[in-house]
């Protein structure tokens, strides 16, 4: 008669076994949500990171990318004391007193000066001969770029200048090794009322300075006509001492070291002089010495 009661009796305590076990499952289940969320939220946290390095690293490329290598010379010597009285003295003998330098607004940036020689032998003729040097310098600019690549862009617009001379006959040319970074040699024959011209012209770079040697020669009155070839010996050799005195005028300390120039006019440093057109040299001091003949 007393068996249901203890039927009765153990029913809660089953009860409260099954409810502990089924509790088990569920607390393991949300150990292993807040196990998953933690580590979900450290690798986020790395990727993070990791991404903002990468910003950061692929930002600095672009930054130095934007450096200009600041140009090499800063100034440039005094035209008409760039050869030396002995260089004078073959290239141009009854010139040496006169230099006439170029009118210029920076002579820092560009600069020329000429010489012309007239030597009246009288009935037998006379010989002339005229130079001219000019010298441009390019700065370094954030927008433009370096100045040895603007001093190469204009190099290669004197040589082609010189090549397509109106009028000339015979030219020729052909690059001269051991004077600068780049120097080409560009010779012709001219012929005007007062005579045969022979034209040589002498472009040279050396770091972010183009310098453009003119020098001409001519029988005038009957006299033989020079050579060219020595007459083109003697131009190279000039732009040679040219070169040096270029890098002279710099070793005192006026090496560019400063920031590169942003305001740097591209009208302003690549204007050539007038002086330096082959053209003009050939055409404009002949008639010069003639009048010199006909006095003499």
């Amino acid at each position: 008669m007393h068996r249901p009661a203890q039927r009765v009796g153990r029913a809660p305590r089953l009860t409260r076994i099954l409810v502990s076990a089924a509790a088990v499952p569920v607390a393991l289940a949300a150990a292993g949500c807040s196990s998953d969320s933690d580590s979900g939220s450290g690798s986020s946290a790395d990727n993070a990171a990791q991404k903002g390095t990468a910003a950061t690293s692929s930002a600095s490329p672009s930054t130095s990318a934007d450096a200009v290598k600041p140009a090499a010379y800063a100034t440039l010597p005094a035209p008409c004391s760039v050869f030396s009285k002995k260089t004078l003295g073959e290239l141009v003998p009854k010139g040496l007193k006169s230099a006439k330098s170029g009118k210029s607004d920076d002579a820092k940036d560009r600069s020329s000066c000429s010489w012309n020689s007239l030597d009246n032998k009288g009935v037998k003729g006379s010989q002339f001969r005229w130079l001219n040097v000019s010298l441009l310098r390019f700065d370094s600019d954030a927008t433009r770029g370096e100045g040895n690549q603007l001093a190469q862009t204009y190099y290669d617009k004197q040589v082609k200048d010189a090549q397509t001379v109106t009028g000339a006959t015979g030219a020729r040319s052909e690059p001269v090794s051991g004077i600068g970074d780049a120097s080409t040699a560009v010779r012709y024959g001219l012929k005007k009322k007062e005579g045969s011209f022979k034209q040589q012209t002498v472009v040279t770079r050396v770091e972010n300075v183009v310098i453009t040697l003119d020098y001409n020669g001519a029988g005038l009155a009957g006299d033989k006509a020079p050579s060219a070839d020595d007459l083109t010996k003697a131009a190279e050799k000039a732009a040679k001492e040219a070169v040096a005195a270029v890098a002279s005028a710099n070793q005192d300390g006026s090496r560019a070291t400063t920031a590169p120039s942003q305001s740097a006019s591209p009208s302003k440093s690549a204007s050539p002089s007038k002086s330096a057109s082959p053209s003009a040299s050939a055409s404009s001091k002949p008639s010069a010495s003639a009048s010199a003949t006909k006095k003499n």
